[in-house]
């Protein structure tokens, strides 16, 4: 009788964050997903409005179009890169030093959200900050597993 695969090697269990478990993590895309979706809401919001003459709206037109394209774009990297701290690298045991960290993460992807569909310059800013908060926590939890 043959034995099963186990019964011939010792197979062990093994944890990872992810799928493939690289445990390269860095919150400073999301950081600077976040800054291009500020600095563009801003260049949306100071955008002069076109004149009368077709080719004048036509330019406006094109010039708006592409930055809402990227600022949706870059909205879109941050929520991906902060979910993926959220979900791969944020442990259980990661919520005893961050109580409020579901929150923090949950509150920011509606944040992104929220700044990917509107021009809201506040809004952006607290993004900003709220990705802040998420690479603070991250460096502190990194730093205290290097402990």
């Amino acid at each position: 009788m043959l034995k099963s695969v186990t019964d011939w090697f010792k197979v062990e269990t093994a944890d990872a964050h992810c799928d493939v478990p690289c445990g390269v993590y860095d919150p400073s895309t999301a950081q600077i997903a976040a800054k291009t979706v500020a600095a563009l809401t801003k260049k949306i919001i100071d955008l002069p409005l076109p004149g009368a003459k077709p080719e004048e709206q036509k330019a406006f037109e094109n010039t708006i179009t592409r930055m809402v394209k990227v600022k949706e774009e870059h909205a879109q990297i941050c929520k991906q890169e902060i979910l993926i701290l959220w979900t791969d690298y944020f442990k259980p045991q990661h919520l005893e030093m961050f109580p409020d960290l579901h929150t923090t993460f949950w509150n920011t992807a509606k944040l992104v959200s929220y700044c990917k569909q509107n021009v809201d310059l506040p809004k952006s800013e607290e993004l900003q900050a709220a990705v802040q908060k998420i690479a603070d926590m991250f460096h502190k939890a990194a730093a205290a597993a290097k402990k």
